[in-house]
């Protein structure tokens, strides 16, 4: 089968003709934050076709976005990674989703938050500048959503974030609808604990620093 394109001479529609297709783009969203197996992928991206991810994976290899490694013994799982080509769409996807935020509006009763779209959002909602005017020690936060658990720390501008609880944070985020809401701006943290939508543990006030540190 011939390729598809749009048959010009141009960057952004070869960049187009590479991850625009249906997927693509979430399924290198995700492979940013690590190697993954087919399985990891497909649990990722839970209503993606078996079929289409298995295609779309294919196309991605062949345009050297990713790559297959093999993890060594005793594990032998076959694993999909970014090349060092496709790392760099990292600031460009990041640059996408601030864009795509702006016009996100009210979540749908069916969406979903997932470990990995939840880390890229708060990557992509961090605010270095912001956060050089947090103190000097390290201030960590773990938030929740339902099923879904991310740790971060910040200290002297730096962002660390992974999946899974802090040993001892500063602040625990508990959040439902309001979260979302919370890194737009739209609903202020008073307002987020006294509807309900987001409980804290700890000091409350940490909220409004989380909040301007993370915000769309």
């Amino acid at each position: 089968m011939a390729r598809r394109g749009y048959g010009q001479i141009c960057g952004l529609s070869r960049a187009l003709e590479i991850v625009g297709e249906r997927w693509a783009m979430l399924i290198i969203r995700d492979l940013l934050l690590g190697p993954k197996r087919f399985t990891d992928l497909r649990q990722g991206l839970p209503r993606i076709p078996t079929n289409v991810l298995s295609a779309r994976l294919k196309e991605l290899e062949q345009a050297e976005v990713l790559q297959r490694r093999i993890l060594p013994r005793p594990a032998t799982a076959v694993v999909y990674e970014l090349t060092d080509y496709g790392r760099e769409l990292d600031g460009i996807l990041m640059a996408l989703g601030r864009w795509g935020a702006r016009s996100m509006g009210t979540p749908e009763p069916d969406d979903i938050y997932t470990v990995d779209s939840l880390m890229m959002a708060l990557r992509t909602s961090y605010q270095a500048n912001e956060a050089t005017r947090v103190p000097a020690e390290p201030v960590s936060y773990e938030v929740r959503v339902p099923g879904i658990v991310i740790s971060l720390t910040v200290q002297d501008g730096e962002l660390g974030i992974s999946g899974g609880p802090q040993p001892d944070p500063d602040l625990v985020i508990e959040a439902s609808d309001g979260f979302a809401a919370l890194l737009t701006g739209t609903l202020t943290p008073s307002a987020a604990i006294e509807n309900g939508s987001v409980r804290v543990t700890g000091d409350p006030e940490l909220l409004t620093d989380f909040a301007n540190t993370f915000r769309i």
